[in-house]
């Protein structure tokens, strides 16, 4: 291999994480075999591979409580009846919908992220135990009792909107770890670029993704009201008193 040829063994760590999730492989056992393989292409030995996961792991040993602990004291709030106070809640306004309740939640998203403020928001802190019921807390109120293919709807409307709010808001603030990256390249290659004016081109895609996004949100509550407006009620069925012995 010549001095101008780089060195693309390196790169079998990404064929390896790859056939590893496409064959459903246990995904902690997948990572540490992607590690191991990408160190072995590029000539690490097994003692300098043994020393890197012992310093990586050590300079994260303190993340795993980071990330159990708020989980489990969302746990404990949702076994206590989070999701219930959440629905009960939502369905005190008579004007919410699902497509009302999650452009407002867009927009607060997308803002916050903006901010830096990406924590704020998240599937398991805040999509599953609040936004993803106080949507069919907000639809139920509307037209009753909820199949199981809408509530799953609304819950993957619930993940999408968090998802869409954090990835174009995030892209606004200036420190966020993307754009470090992208002015660090440019900077390399001669290029003079400052992070706050990448920060303001992203402006103009946030404020494209909120009305694309909103639009849709629109869409679902015209959908819901098709779908939902016109289903029959079930009746309920009178109870019929116990006739006495004997006749």
């Amino acid at each position: 291999m010549t001095p101008d040829i780089p060195h693309l063994w390196p790169l079998i760590g990404v064929a390896v994480i790859i056939a590893g999730f496409v064959l459903r492989f246990n995904p902690m056992l997948v990572v540490i075999v992607t590690a191991i393989a990408t160190a072995a292409a590029a000539g690490f030995g097994p003692m300098a591979i043994l020393t890197a996961i012992g310093n990586g792991f050590i300079k994260t040993r303190n993340l795993p409580l980071i990330i159990l602990l708020p989980l489990a004291v969302i746990g404990l709030l949702e076994r206590h009846g989070l999701r219930q106070h959440a629905q009960n809640w939502i369905s005190r306004i008579k004007s919410a919908t699902a497509g009302r309740l999650l452009i407002v939640y867009l927009a607060a998203r997308e803002l916050t992220a903006a901010m830096g403020l990406t924590s704020l928001g998240g599937h398991p802190q805040m999509v599953r135990p609040l936004l993803a019921p106080m949507a069919e807390g907000a639809t139920e109120t509307r037209y009753g009792k909820l199949p199981d293919r809408i509530r799953h709807k609304l819950r993957a409307y619930a993940a999408a909107t968090d998802n869409v709010g954090l990835f174009f808001g995030e892209d606004i603030f200036v420190a966020f770890g993307a754009i470090v990256l992208m002015t660090t390249f440019l900077h390399e290659a001669g290029i003079d670029v400052e992070p706050l004016h990448v920060a303001m081109w992203g402006i103009p895609t946030a404020i494209a993704a909120f009305v694309i996004h909103a639009w849709r949100l629109r869409r679902l509550d015209q959908a819901l009201a098709r779908e939902l407006d016109g289903k029959p009620e079930v009746p309920a069925v009178p109870s019929v008193p116990a006739t006495q012995e004997g006749r």
